[in-house]
């Protein structure tokens, strides 16, 4: 896979991972408001950015594994950075909004 591409797929998954961690952030201030069912819909938005850069991800991955040199430059890692602060803050949020439900 040449450099232009890997890059490419790199902008896509910090643009999905961006997107998806507005969304998640939006949705716990929107159920922190008393807003359970514009927090919901938030969320699902932000899941379906996720599904998106993980889409994308996954084309690296493929490629690698047919034994295609991926070039890894700092770019990539970024992305990869982007990614795993979003699913990581995908799933406080999910607590959140969970804890938040309940009114715990």
């Amino acid at each position: 896979m040449n450099e232009e591409r890997v890059q490419a797929i790199s902008f896509e998954i910090i643009g999905y991972a961006g997107n998806a961690f507005s969304y998640f952030y939006e949705a716990v201030e929107e159920m922190l408001a008393g807003n359970k069912e514009k927090a919901m819909e938030l969320y699902e938005l932000g899941d379906q950015e996720m599904t998106k850069a993980h889409k994308v991800q996954t084309e690296l991955l493929v490629s690698e594994a047919r034994g295609e040199k991926v070039d890894t430059n700092v770019i990539l890692i970024h992305a990869q950075d982007h990614l795993m602060t979003t699913i990581l803050y995908e799933r406080i949020a999910k607590q959140m909004m969970r804890i938040m439900e309940r009114g715990t």
